[in-house]
């Protein structure tokens, strides 16, 4: 496990905040059988972690600027760093009680990721990577699987919403083209968790689109620090930006990034 100040900081405001998401998985089981049902419950189990982080991080690295998935941009007074967050990450798994989601926080400096936590309040999961010191899950050091094969691999891949139906018939192709010729596919549901499991090796590559900052660049800190690649969809290194993600170790990155090219 990576010792340092930043980590410290990070993981405690991650604690801290997963504490209330914990305690709020609880009572979604409650609320599923309401007759309000529990949208607006998880907005607000959102918004209470991401005050969370923002309180804590603000009081430990003063004057950071943040951009977050609820709160948007905050210029801080340091303008060399920059905190990005999601504070809950996998909400729909979240909002019918299935504990596969995270805490997502990255630390940016002067444009560059340089630290990355992914936290999974149910099950205490703890995936942190810093810059030069690898990535690692709880007390394990990671690195991303071996695997050379694309036809052994087990791939993971988002599945976009209705809200994104427009992405509907991209991922159709895509997902017929990456099927017929890998191992298998799976779809968690949290792009964070997504890219921590590549990190660690339980999956060997991951593809998506039509992300967002907050949901690619913990995970991303955690791929690079852990061996693998990481680029967006299309090959360019500027996956923040596109809001798509391609990662991998080298040869299963490279794989499934022409076999995407061609569908």
């Amino acid at each position: 496990m990576i010792r340092s100040a930043l980590m410290n900081v990070m993981t405690a405001a991650a604690v801290k905040a997963g504490r209330g998401l914990k305690r709020d998985l609880g009572e979604i089981e409650n609320l599923q059988v309401s007759i309000k049902g529990p949208g607006d419950f998880v907005s607000a189990a959102d918004t209470r972690a991401e005050q969370v982080l923002f309180e804590e991080l603000s009081k430990s690295r003063p004057g950071y600027g943040f951009l977050m998935e609820e709160g948007g941009t905050v210029e801080g007074s340091d303008k060399s760093h920059r905190w990005i967050i999601d504070p809950l990450d996998g909400t729909t798994n979240f909002l019918h009680g299935l504990p596969v989601f995270a805490i997502s926080i990255a630390l940016e400096r002067e444009g560059q990721l340089i630290a990355g936590l992914v936290y999974n309040p149910a099950s205490d999961d703890m995936y942190l990577a810093e810059k030069g010191q690898g990535a690692w899950h709880n007390n394990r050091r990671l690195r991303v699987a071996e695997r050379r094969d694309f036809a052994d691999a087990l791939v993971a891949c988002g599945i976009p919403p209705l809200a994104r139906a427009q992405l509907h018939p991209r991922f159709k192709q895509e997902l017929g083209a990456v099927i017929a010729k890998c191992g298998n596919i799976r779809r968690m549901g949290a792009a964070s968790l997504d890219l921590a499991m590549v990190a660690a090796g339980q999956l060997d590559c991951y593809w998506e689109r039509g992300l967002s900052a907050w949901d690619l660049a913990a995970g991303a800190v955690l791929v690079k620090e852990a061996g693998g690649y990481v680029s967006d969809a299309d090959g360019q290194d500027d996956f923040m930006a596109a809001g798509s993600i391609c990662c991998g170790n080298e040869t299963m990155h490279r794989a499934l990034l022409a076999t995407l090219k061609k569908a």
